[in-house]
């Protein structure tokens, strides 16, 4: 088992603190893992395997609980007495119905550290929000990064950085992709069948969707658009003029539920001048390059909207909140913020051609903060800084 820290460190961080983890993210993105290597940890630091409570709902061993009462019941038989701490692991709890009143009973009446994953949004809907108030804290959970991918493959035998990177692009994140790279022809089967599961059991099974069809072409257009402005009337006009008749609303109401399953993420737009959000005319970036690949077909590839994304999905890892910047006629392409922190990114496959550059200098330098300001380019820059804009490369960017 590969570890990953940045996942492992925030669990080990939280543990023993009275709030629960609830652990997010798409379908085979490692949460199941990162369980076991935190049950590791506990171990290595001298907790008994009889205090630790591990259960995945998804598997076979626990298909005879159906609600959270046997839940209750299974868990409560197994805590030794309340002197002794116990720590429950529970993976992909949410298809326990009513779930949260047996975590909720639990986290009142017993000396329990409580652990939990999710594959989808409804895992924190209102209702549990309610309940906790205030009591968990979420861990969002991504595939691979750049970094952490590297750290899966052998590295040093599979070819230079930029080849590694290449791959990267085409073949996307997800852990299991690792494995299957000896043989490339058996990745796009199983990313199918990951884009296929999560339409299936976390959007259309979850919100009773009749028209399944639909969803998935707004899917495949968030796909070919990574990048793009888009707006529910823009995909439902391109849907009506391809003979599926749709209304905006229904189209903003099958991008949030993408957006629930975690299969695709929302960038809004916020007014650096007027210090406000836009409410329309977001971006969207998927979760995963290896799944946009499959639902495009590799077909109209823009490589610029790809490194923007996975760009954006590095930032989203690291913690910051992701918008896009409006300054007057320009527009920023990502405006970081986290804390008292604030940073500026273009993004750019090159900037060697001076009129590009200056294209992509020109909404930074209307910007009259003090706040850092970067493009990040596939260019082996000679010159680190235009007019103190910093120019960085992104393998370096993603590498740090």
């Amino acid at each position: 088992m590969k570890n990953r820290d940045l996942y492992l460190s925030q669990l080990i961080q939280y543990k023993d603190k009275s709030l629960i983890k609830v652990v997010t993210g798409i379908r085979r993105c490692g949460k199941s893992t990162l369980l076991s290597l935190f049950s590791n940890h506990l171990t290595d630091t001298g907790i008994s395997k009889k205090n630790i409570i591990r259960m995945n709902f998804e598997s076979f061993e626990f298909g005879h609980i159906s609600d959270y009462k046997q839940m209750h019941s299974y868990i409560k038989e197994r805590l030794l007495d309340d002197k002794q701490k116990h720590y429950l692991l529970l993976d992909e709890v949410q298809i326990i119905p009513s779930w949260e009143k047996a975590v909720n009973s639990f986290l009142v009446d017993a000396n329990v550290d409580i652990y939990i994953t999710g594959s989808n949004a409804y895992l924190l809907s209102s209702e549990l929000s309610t309940l906790l108030s205030g009591r968990y804290v979420e861990i969002k959970m991504l595939p691979l990064s750049f970094k952490e991918y590297l750290d899966f493959i052998d590295s040093n035998d599979q070819g230079t950085l930029q080849e590694q990177f290449n791959q990267y692009l085409k073949y996307g994140g997800l852990p299991t992709v690792v494995i299957l790279l000896e043989n490339t022809d058996t990745i796009g089967p199983f990313l199918e069948g990951i884009y296929n599961t999560v339409l299936m059991k976390d959007v259309i099974e979850r919100n009773n969707i009749r028209d399944s069809a639909l969803l998935e072409s707004i899917l495949k257009f968030i796909a070919a658009n990574v990048g793009n402005i888009v707006s529910a009337k823009r995909i439902s006009d391109y849907l009506n003029s391809s003979g599926r008749k749709t209304t905006g609303e229904t189209i903003d109401n099958y991008l949030k539920m993408l957006e629930d399953a975690y299969i695709v993420y929302k960038a809004n737009r916020y007014d650096l001048k007027g210090k406000m959000f836009l409410k329309t005319l977001e971006k969207y970036y998927m979760v995963d390059m290896g799944i946009r690949n499959q639902l495009t077909g590799l077909r109209d590839t823009d490589y610029g909207h790809m490194l923007e994304n996975i760009v954006y999905l590095e930032l989203i890892r690291r913690g910051y909140e992701v918008t896009i910047g409006k300054i007057g006629p320009v527009e920023v392409d990502f405006v970081g913020t986290k804390s008292n922190e604030k940073i500026y990114y273009q993004v750019s496959a090159t900037i060697l051609d001076g009129q590009t550059r200056e294209r992509e200098l020109r909404p930074l330098q209307a910007i009259k903060d003090n706040y850092p300001k970067v493009i990040l380019t596939m260019d082996q820059p000679v010159f680190d800084d235009y007019s103190g804009v910093r120019i960085q490369n992104i393998l370096d960017f993603l590498l740090e």
